[in-house]
């Protein structure tokens, strides 16, 4: 095995090179993942009302309607920037989708099976990486896989009627939507609760001075 120059096992991969991540939940993780997903959860549901604006404003050609779908992947990105353990991003989308259902939205109880889906690209993109890297890529990767769930998911459950050309430009364009919404916007927010002390008891406490890349 190599070694760095500090005699520590040399880890490409991961953020904090001296030991894996810790896999197990704890209380504050439990807490903190729920409470982030309470408040992510009501974002959702007043994105899902402007969705009425967005869908008239695409009405001459709907699959550009996907660059707004990032604002509904949020949770999950964020919640594995913040928690760091296994589970967390798919946990905080369902949170998430579940308050959204409860608040009342017109996608009605389909944005629970929307919310496992995307939470599921999401927690991919770190499991990949074994949750050891939550650098900008990274959560760039997820916003994105992420997004190809939710662009997959709303071709079979409602664009079933489109054309396969407007099937594959929507999943691209929620690709796409995903990673700058949901991926650089959350890693952004994430640096910036570091900087106030809100997740000193979280893995993720040092975000705002950790690499970019």
């Amino acid at each position: 095995m190599s070694t760095s120059g500090a005699g520590q096992p040399a880890n490409p991969l991961g953020n904090s090179p001296s030991k894996a991540p810790q896999s197990s939940w704890r209380v504050v993780d439990i807490v903190v993942a729920s409470v982030l997903s309470v408040a992510v959860g009501v974002i959702f549901w007043l994105w899902s009302a402007g969705y009425g604006v967005i869908a008239a404003i695409t009405a001459a050609f709907p699959p550009v309607g996907a660059l707004y779908g990032g604002g509904w992947l949020i949770a999950g990105v964020i919640g594995a920037l913040v928690i760091r353990k296994p589970g967390a991003a798919l946990y905080c989308e369902i949170v998430a989708a579940v308050v959204e259902s409860l608040l009342g939205t017109h996608f009605g109880f389909t944005v629970l099976l929307s919310g496992l889906v995307q939470g599921l690209g999401a927690e991919a993109a770190f499991a990949l990486f074994r949750y050891r890297r939550f650098t900008l890529p990274v959560a760039l990767v997820a916003g994105a896989l992420s997004g190809v769930a939710l662009g997959v998911n709303d071709s079979l459950v409602y664009n079933v009627a489109w054309a396969l050309e407007w099937k594959l430009l929507y999943v691209i364009l929620a690709a796409v939507s995903g990673a700058v919404i949901a991926g650089l916007l959350s890693w952004l927010a994430v640096r910036g609760l570091a900087r106030t002390g809100a997740l000193g008891n979280l893995p993720s406490r040092r975000a705002a001075t950790e690499p970019v890349l």
